[in-house]
């Protein structure tokens, strides 16, 4: 182990890119700022790799989906590798209907690199932890909060194709607690 100081500018870098674009922002209905989910996805991929440019990626995943940041301006600032990772987890509006879009993002899970399989885990990995708590106290209730016009069996379909469009980290702890969460908010019933 090294006695040199850790250089952790490229990942601050990220963290303060994210806590920007996403000011003011309030995780839906959750009552915390949005940051933090960027955050907890950032600190699941740290338990996966140390590669500084895919936990960057992780902690501005979201910076184009929900905010007026573009892949030029990742590109500009991150560079070619974090823009592609940020790209494949990014669900683009134009695609269509909810379930056109869920497609198109599975799709460019399951044939991306290992890296970007990484980042859309933690992503993924954070929306399931909040998902599983929320059903836990509010039961089915809890799929009204969300935008799929089929409720819970959109999810199902959703969350079982994730799973299987990263199950190329099946051997992680990761993987292994969100296929876990998955088998308990979606029982086999």
């Amino acid at each position: 182990m090294s006695n040199l100081p850790l250089d952790t500018s490229f990942i601050d870098k990220a963290i303060h890119f994210a806590v920007d674009a996403h000011a003011g922002t309030e995780r839906r209905c959750k009552g915390y700022p949005y940051v933090i989910h960027c955050l907890e996805a950032m600190s699941i991929v740290a338990t996966m790799t140390n590669d500084k440019e895919v936990l960057a990626a992780a902690a501005i995943h979201d910076t184009v989906e929900d905010t007026g940041i573009t892949m030029d301006d990742i590109r500009r600032e991150f560079g070619e590798k974090v823009a592609y990772i940020v790209y494949v987890d990014t669900v683009a509006a134009e695609e269509g209907d909810w379930i056109a879009q869920k497609k198109v993002a599975m799709d460019k899970i399951r044939n991306a690199s290992r890296d970007a399989k990484i980042a859309a885990l933690g992503d993924k990995l954070s929306n399931m932890r909040g998902i599983a708590r929320d059903y836990r106290v509010k039961g089915d209730k809890v799929w009204d909060m969300f935008h799929a016009p089929g409720g819970k069996p959109d999810h199902i379909w959703h969350y079982q194709g994730l799973r299987d469009a990263l199950r190329e980290l099946e051997d992680t702890e990761a993987f292994k607690e969100f296929s876990s969460l998955i088998d308990e908010v979606f029982p086999q019933e």
